[in-house]
């Protein structure tokens, strides 16, 4: 309870705060730096296994097969070739690479505005104060100043003189406790540590948020590249097969087609005008997640600058990294790595709880029965104390509870063996992609060429009466179908090339420290807190 303007001015509490501070400055401000010392002293090893990194797995290529470090250009869709170059470094703003400024700019709104974002970086700073208070609370000594005034009577029966009265009186009380527990088994030096391994798995969570927000920005970018060709194609086709409808119309007006072809040309245009809301519904929620993406609301969303395959470009050079760097890269790996830490560091806490554990205490203060009379020398009183306790008897439950630490680093164990395959199958898979797409680009471009041929020569020969109309009603919808399937294929290429530095860790690493101080590691920050206490 905070004093109030009144009570600061009263002789007692004038007189208690000048004699708390000659208290201070003669004794027990030495006291805690006392037991600090001795603490120091007396620390021994910390009992339990020493955590090690996990060895990266002992392969130098990602796939069983070798790969092709050239894929093949297709100039019949403006889609250059690339080049896989192995060991080269990934940037860290990795996007900048397809050279498309309006991704530059909703990568910049996002950056400052995602919400996602901001919550990985609030967890940060949470995990680092609970770092922070248990350091004050287990590796330094407990200081708590105490004042108290207490108003009784005693029963003279309870002096052994029934027949006496004594009168009530007022005691006054000032002192300050001080209380150190010696880790002696290191298991509050092992919580740190696995505090600390908290901290760095929330930092590394927060590399992987930013690389999964900066890769949706950019395939998200591309889906919306992708609707607006297709829609742009499904348009033309609807363009053509209306006066393909025109055409045909005529001619049955001149006795020269029946009114059966019509109706199928009128059918075969509004099957394909079904095909354009869908695309165009899918549009307009893409655009809507650009913008949650963006940090804005979805009624912003044309703010936003619009995206086509042609404002894109394909970076020639794709950085792969060795297989050896991978699991220092991969946030996700890093992440289950300091989980691993984090239990193998709780193996340490359980066994340490085996072993005695020491807690020296001191006190010092005055009591009087006058406010004028608490601080002078008669009425002082301190104490030094020492306790021991060995759990000798606990029904099993604290060697349980060490198995259960040590089952429970067993599985964070497995879980990273999980995370680093997953990890190296993703850049298998992309790798993979990227080689096969480009052969299904070229072919798919093919069939979209061979496509327009026959419908033009289908077409001219319709005109002249020498095929049927089924014939040409085919080739529209096989020309169609093969202008869908170029564009859909011209954006696997871009989409498997994003994967790719996904992937691959999105170089995080890289990240200029002067412009972002999240990207330090906890370690490096909180490293000096540990040393206090080695002895």
């Amino acid at each position: 309870m905070p004093l109030t303007d009144s009570m600061q001015h009263t002789p007692f509490a004038f007189s208690f705060s000048v004699g708390v501070k000659n208290v201070l400055q003669r004794l027990y401000v030495k006291m805690p730096v006392m037991f600090l010392a001795i603490g120091i002293t007396v620390n021994g090893c910390a009992v339990g296994p020493n955590f090690k990194e996990p060895k990266a797995p002992d392969t130098n290529t990602y796939t069983s097969a070798p790969l092709r470090q050239k894929i093949p250009a297709v100039p019949e869709t403006r889609t250059p070739g690339q080049r896989i170059v192995f060991g080269q470094d990934i940037p860290f703003q990795w996007w900048t690479l397809f050279h498309s400024q309006e991704i530059n700019q909703v990568m910049q709104r996002a950056l400052a505005n995602n919400p996602t974002l901001a919550s990985a970086e609030a967890a940060i700073r949470q995990a680092q104060e609970l770092f922070y208070a248990t350091v004050g609370s287990s590796l330094l000594p407990r200081v708590d100043a105490n004042a108290s005034v207490t108003r009784s009577k005693s029963s003279g029966t309870e002096l052994g003189q029934s027949n006496t009265h004594p009168a009530p009186f007022t005691l006054y009380n000032a002192t300050v406790n001080v209380t150190y527990t010696l880790d002696i088994a290191g298991g509050a030096r092992r919580e740190l540590e696995s505090l600390r391994a908290q901290v760095d798995y929330q930092r590394f969570q927060r590399e992987a948020v930013y690389l999964t927000l900066t890769s949706n920005i950019v395939t998200t970018a591309i889906r919306e590249a992708s609707l607006r060709g297709q829609l742009q194609a499904m348009r033309e086709i609807v363009a053509f097969q209306e006066r393909q409808l025109t055409m045909i119309e005529r001619q049955y007006e001149f006795g020269a087609l029946a009114f059966a072809e019509v109706l199928a040309q009128r059918t075969q245009l509004a099957q394909t005008k079904t095909n354009l809301p869908p695309l165009e519904k899918e549009l307009a929620q893409t655009r809507h997640l650009l913008a949650v993406l963006a940090g804005i609301l979805p009624n912003e969303a044309g703010a936003l600058p619009e995206f086509t395959l042609a404002n894109l470009t394909l970076p020639g050079d794709l950085p792969v990294s060795l297989p050896s760097s991978l699991v220092r890269q991969r946030p996700d790996i890093r992440a289950s790595e300091e989980l691993l830490h984090a239990a193998c560091a709780k193996i340490g806490v359980a066994t340490a709880n085996l072993y005695p554990q020491v807690t020296l205490s001191g006190g010092g203060g005055y009591s009087a029965l006058q406010p004028s009379q608490l601080f002078h020398p008669g009425a002082s009183a301190w104490n030094l104390g020492a306790g021991l306790l060995q759990p000798l008897f606990r029904g099993g439950e604290l060697a349980a509870k060490r198995r259960a630490s040590v089952a429970a680093y067993d599985q964070a164990e497995a879980q990273y063996r999980l995370v680093v395959l997953q990890a190296f199958q993703n850049v298998a898979d992309v790798l993979r992609a990227l080689e096969l797409d480009a052969l299904a680009l070229k072919a798919q471009a093919d069939a979209e060429t061979a496509a327009k041929n026959a419908l033009d020569l289908t077409r001219k020969q319709f005109e002249l009466g020498a095929v049927s109309y089924l014939l040409l009603l085919n080739a529209e919808r096989q020309y169609q179908q093969a202008k869908i399937g170029l564009v859909v294929a011209q954006t696997a290429r871009f989409a498997d090339t994003a994967a790719l530095f996904q992937a691959l860790g999105g170089g995080w690493w890289n990240r200029d420290a002067k412009t972002d101080t999240q990207s330090l590691s906890a370690k490096e920050n909180q490293a000096h807190v540990l040393e206090t206490s080695k002895p």
